[in-house]
């Protein structure tokens, strides 16, 4: 791979390396962002979407008369008014051998199967109107017996979603021998059942989209938040729309966040798209909170076993996990991956263990659909196996941080194959926990431990030693194009929704060509613009993005000496480029003090527009890189808290991360993610508890039911880098976005367990609520 890192990092103020703000806070911090919600385009209509109250039931009919007279109300749409347009219909995009692909219609037709599922929908002048009219349809429902939890699905007298779908299951994945992943001849083997608690996501941007419609060019386009437009354009042209995606144009402004909730199609979009062509009027929708609840896909859920064999020595021989995975009311895009694939290649995290055996059965529930959410097993996999370690530490009698050094997979091991067949290429892991446990000043917790007691307070320590796998980059636009008024764009098909992609972008270009880093641009959000994107997603968009601006820079050096070849009237091979030239990027012949600024050649060249003979028309590239293996982010969390056995609440007092994130670009933004992640994971762990009643009704629905953390949970959160760059992309970065929630899950619950150890409790599902942990010291009490 190239070396792009200069002699001296530090000499570049904006090159790779440097800790700088976003630039786009100014915007954000003034008011002055542009989010879907904030777009009003002329005649613009509203709508507004009419949801099952029932979480299974048979749709005998829909009375949508009343709304039709409601003043302002333009139309009522049901599933019989698309039906008429062969709409494809929403399915899995995983090529899973053995998926039942169930699919899903827009709109609701013969059973509704969670509540919050859409039937309907209503167009008016104005968002109240169009309220009031989705407030007056009346649905005709036979409610049915409900289900919510996957185990409980499974069972043989359980209610059944779908005809077609026996025992409500749509796949039984397993990967493993399990004649070799046998624990018979292990010296000891670990059993624990864990629970990984469904999420509501909650971005902070509820989901919105505004459809148009041009009949003269027979074109439609989406005004929406995603994490890519490029992929979101071609599911909803070729998988529902069914029509060329040059048809089709998506554009997205600001994004306020996603997680992976954003990724793919929602049945929303395409109710607007046929509203406006058939309205020729352009039609928008924004959710509110307690439709987000209902309607935006959940994540995690999966009921689990989890079972370690070791060796008298305290080696791993083999990890088994026996799973549930909750699909429910609906297959999303990508739901089965996280108790599947998602599972499989990260419960190894980073030790040695040489067999794997994964077995999950994937079943419907009437719940709201699950999807990816920050991490989509990484984290899962993580605190599976972390767990199973404290575990075997009790039972062996081994310390925990012991049997994790005896386990690490070494350095002189690398590259490295894993029992899921992923490649590790780089690492230092035992290096990285010890000064881990350095941060954190692991020799002085006795004392604190002591003082903690004085007060009559539980104290806990818990590690999250993780390694994850990043999604695989994919091919991505590295397009770079020089502007008339000096400035310069960088096109990409990685889409920003909260990371702050402009600023660590814009650096690596910097370092690249020299161009001035306050004249950078990034385009990112039409799709009209793009020959190619994977999205965001997977924690891979530095990876993939970053390499096709490296890439596409090579390309422009090579235009641009080729050009400055013509106009200085000499030799292509004696055209030197120099990017951090004292009066900016500049060719030169060598030897001498003739030559070009790029920016000026820039210009010259597209005012020439390439009528000089031998000159190039631009130095603009359209450049498609690739794809690249994926990377192994790891990192060790340690944390310490303290818990009042009166009360069952959780303090947490200290918390150190030290990560291996390869290079870091821009730490300070590393550093921004990953504690986004942790406090995400500490959410997760503490108190996001979404609860169905036996009917299926989402008892959590709202802020006043479903806690998230707040700035007082949070405590400082300590950041080291043990850098060990990856050796499979040029950048020699390993991703960070999901890293956060990967070590926070186990790091917060062993702490957790640790304390709680004291009363002899040695284990307790996710969210540790103060409520969990008060039965669990007072069983007497229950």
């Amino acid at each position: 791979m190239p070396d792009i890192m200069p002699t001296d990092p530090t000499r570049l103020k904006f090159g790779i390396g440097q800790a700088l703000p976003r630039n786009e806070d100014h915007l954000l911090l003034q008011g002055r962002g542009s989010y879907t919600d904030d777009l009003q385009l002329p005649g613009q209509v509203w709508c507004v979407m009419v949801r099952s109250p029932y979480a299974h039931g048979v749709l005998r009919g829909i009375d949508t008369a009343a709304a039709r007279e409601v003043p302002g109300v333009i139309g009522v749409f049901t599933a019989q008014n698309l039906a008429a347009e062969d709409y494809g219909c929403f399915r899995c995009a995983l090529p899973l051998e053995g998926l039942n692909n169930v699919e899903r219609p827009a709109l609701a037709i013969d059973k509704v199967r969670f509540v919050g599922d859409p039937i309907a929908f209503v167009i008016a002048d104005t968002k109240e109107a169009a309220r009031h009219g989705a407030e007056a349809v009346i649905p005709d429902i036979d409610p049915l017996p409900a289900v919510t939890e996957a185990s409980a699905a499974a069972a043989a007298d359980a209610p059944q979603l779908y005809d077609d779908v026996p025992g409500n299951q749509v796949l039984d994945f397993h990967f493993g021998d399990r004649d070799k992943v046998a624990f018979a001849g292990a010296s000891t083997t670990v059993r624990l059942e864990m629970r990984n608690n469904r999420i509501v996501v909650c971005a902070m941007e509820p989901r919105s989209a505004i459809a148009e419609y041009d009949p003269a060019s027979s074109r439609y386009t989406l005004h929406v938040g995603c994490q890519g437009v490029f992929g979101l354009r071609n599911q909803i042209a070729k998988d529902l729309l069914k029509v060329p995606v040059e048809k089709v144009r998506i554009l997205t402004g600001h994004v306020g966040g996603s997680f992976g909730m954003k990724s793919s199609a929602y049945p929303e979009y395409l109710c607007l798209l046929h509203a406006a062509k058939l309205l020729r009027r352009p039609v928008k929708w924004t959710d509110e909170r307690s439709g987000s609840f209902l309607s935006d896909a959940h994540g995690r859920d999966h009921e689990v076993v989890g079972e370690l064999a070791l060796d008298a020595q305290g080696h791993f021989l083999a990890v088994r996990l026996t799973s549930f995975a909750n699909m429910g009311g609906y297959l999303a895009n990508v739901g089965p991956l996280m108790g599947t694939m998602g599972f499989l290649r990260n419960v190894q995290s980073n030790y040695s263990t040489p067999l794997v055996e994964i077995s999950t059965r994937c079943l419907m529930t009437n719940t709201t659909p699950i999807s990816a959410y920050r991490g989509a097993g990484r984290p899962e996999g993580n605190y599976f196996m972390e767990r199973l370690i404290e575990a075997a530490a009790l039972q062996t009698g081994i310390d925990a941080i012991e049997l994790r050094r005896r386990n690490h997979i070494r350095p002189d091991q690398m590259p490295f194959t894993g029992a899921a067949g992923t490649q590790y290429d780089s690492g230092e892991f035992t290096a990285l926990l010890e000064r881990a446990m350095a941060e954190a000043d692991w020799d002085g917790y006795a004392a604190r431990k002591a003082a903690s007691e004085a007060k009559g307070m539980l104290r806990g320590r818990g590690v999250g030693n993780f390694l994850e796998c990043t999604a695989p980059p994919s091919k991505e636009m590295g397009g770079i194009r020089f502007e008339a008024d000096g400035g310069v764009t960088i096109i990409t098909g990685t889409l920003d929704y909260g990371q702050g992609h402009w600023t660590p972008f814009a650096q690596v270009l910097h370092q690249q060509l020299g161009i001035p880093f306050e004249r950078i641009r990034l385009l990112q959000g039409d799709s009209d613009q793009l020959i190619a994107g994977g999205g965001t997603g997977g924690s891979k968009s530095l990876m993939a993005s970053g390499a096709a601006i490296i890439e596409a820079s090579a390309i422009v050096v090579e235009k641009a000496r080729h050009a400055a070849a013509n106009l200085l009237e000499a030799s292509e091979t004696d055209i030197e480029f120099e990017p951090h030239a004292a009066g900016g990027p500049r060719l030169s012949i060598a030897g001498t003090d003739r030559g070009v600024g790029l920016l000026e050649l820039a210009a010259r060249l597209r005012a020439a527009n390439g009528a000089a003979p031998g000159e190039a028309e631009s130095l603009d590239v359209q450049h498609i890189f690739n794809e690249a293996p994926m990377a192994f982010p790891n990192g060790c969390h340690i944390v310490e808290l303290e818990i009042d056995p009166e009360t069952g609440v959780v303090s947490i007092d200290r918390y150190t991360t030290v990560n291996d994130f390869g290079t870091l670009v821009n730490p300070l933004l590393v550093q921004g993610q990953a504690h986004g992640g942790v406090v995400q994971g500490i959410g997760q762990a503490l108190m996001e508890r979404t609860s169905y009643s036996e009917d299926g009704q989402l008892l959590s629905g709202s802020y006043s039911d479903y806690a998230l953390p707040r700035a007082s949970d949070v405590p400082s959160i300590g950041f080291a880098s043990h850098a060990v760059p990856a050796r499979t992309n040029p950048l020699g970065a390993k991703g960070c976005g999901e890293a956060g929630c990967a070590g926070s899950l186990p790091a917060v619950m062993n702490a957790v367990v640790d304390a709680l150890s004291a009363r002899g409790i040695h284990h307790i599902d996710m969210p540790a609520t103060p409520e969990a942990i008060w039965h669990a010291l007072h069983p007497q009490a229950a």
